[in-house]
């Protein structure tokens, strides 16, 4: 009786080429992976470190149908200045309301209440954004 082989003999005639192009592959990959990663961390850091000022609507209510009631809360370096917007919206998405809110106080958070003037009656207050001011 004859054994019949299925395959090369183990260690004979080296590694296949799928297994070295396979291995090649896995290493690109990670390193493009890691390439990446670095990327998105390194602009992540540098976006939020580049933030002056950074703001949130708290609260907001509808007062009347020409008011909303902003609780707005700040967060800046002691001597920093700024501006900080808001909007409002109604029903529709039409834009009913804006208002610049100057940051100027020494502290490093501020808690402000600010009412916004509006065309018809708002259904939301957003945060559009804070920008540090240039005499700072």
């Amino acid at each position: 009786m004859t054994a019949v082989r299925e395959g090369l003999p183990d260690g004979r005639y080296g590694r296949s080429a799928d297994q070295r192009a396979d291995r090649k592959l896995k290493i690109i990959g990670a390193v493009l992976g890691a390439v990446l990663l670095g990327v998105v961390a390194w602009s992540g850091v540098s976006y939020i470190a580049g933030q002056d000022l950074s703001g949130r609507v708290i609260t907001w209510d509808a007062v009347s149908d020409h008011a909303v009631k902003v609780h707005l809360e700040i967060v800046k370096g002691a001597g920093d200045k700024g501006v900080c917007t808001l909007r409002s919206q109604a029903d529709d998405g039409s834009e009913v309301g804006r208002k610049d809110v100057t940051v100027d106080q020494r502290a490093e958070q501020v808690d402000t209440e600010v009412t916004v003037r509006t065309t018809k009656r708002a259904t939301n207050a957003v945060l559009v954004g804070c920008t540090a001011s240039a005499g700072r």
